[in-house]
């Protein structure tokens, strides 16, 4: 299994998971030029994509889905919640999945993990192909039991650092959204990252991303000083994601 980040942040997030004969993208916060430009930067062809896995209607998550599924014939997956929320074009073909029950495309089992997050039905997914399994957790504004029991026992990790707790304190949101931010339905900072991973334990990770890091309340040092310790100091597994640039292709095995 491999995956690779075409970016990650308020502004656009999208996320490549493949293996021996699948590949599917997870969110297109991207424009589909844009979308299609990162993609060809990891020598990827959208054409053949065997779907796209939807976590909520955010545009950041969802901006270049529809524009992508329907240039190149892909199948949509989505909860009911977020298919009421954005109500796509009939002609594209989607697939509404239930949260906590397993899917198949190609190679993989996926299971839709339910997250608190501001939005309507969302969640967040473990990808497993063979022995090997991937977590993607970014949008939710606290770990909840049902999170940790999920996202133990993962190979590779996709774990969001949206925000430094001090930096969005002093920084320039106002108040209401400092405080939507920092909720239970909001972002994960820093240190929360940080405990979930004590929780879990890192010993069988090979790759751990921080990603939705906050442009404006977060650095990518401070996310990385955060994770390491809780690595051995391994720097090698770990990815801090960005908005502006892709994440190259990662692998496990």
């Amino acid at each position: 299994m491999r995956f690779a980040s075409l970016g990650s942040g308020s502004r656009g997030n999208a996320t490549l998971v493949s293996s021996a004969g699948t590949t599917v993208l997870v969110d297109c916060g991207f424009g589909i030029r844009e979308a299609i430009r990162r993609m060809q930067t990891l020598a990827m062809d959208p054409a053949t994509l065997a779907g796209i896995l939807v976590t909520h209607e955010h545009i950041d998550h969802v901006r270049g889905v529809f524009a992508l599924a329907r240039r190149f014939g892909l199948t949509v997956y989505l909860t009911v919640g977020t298919w009421l929320s954005l109500k796509p074009d009939p002609a594209i073909n989607v697939v509404l999945i239930t949260p906590e029950d397993t899917l198949s495309i190609g190679d993989f089992d996926i299971t839709p993990v339910t997250v608190p997050h501001d939005a309507r039905e969302p969640v967040q997914y473990l990808i497993q192909a063979g022995a090997h399994r991937l977590g993607l957790l970014t949008d939710l504004g606290v770990v909840t039991p049902h999170v940790i029991k999920r996202y133990h026992q993962c190979d590779a990790l996709f774990i969001e650092c949206n925000h430094d707790s001090r930096m969005l304190d002093y920084g320039p949101y106002p108040p209401s959204l400092k405080r939507r931010v920092s909720g239970r339905l909001g972002h994960l900072s820093n240190r929360q990252a940080a405990e979930l991973l004590q929780t879990l334990g890192t010993d069988r990770l090979q790759r751990l991303v921080a990603s939705h890091l906050s442009e404006k309340n977060n650095l990518p040092e401070l996310a990385f000083e955060a994770l390491r310790p809780l690595l051995d100091n391994d720097e090698s597994r770990l990815v801090i994601a960005q908005q502006g640039r892709t994440v190259d292709w990662q692998s496990v095995s």
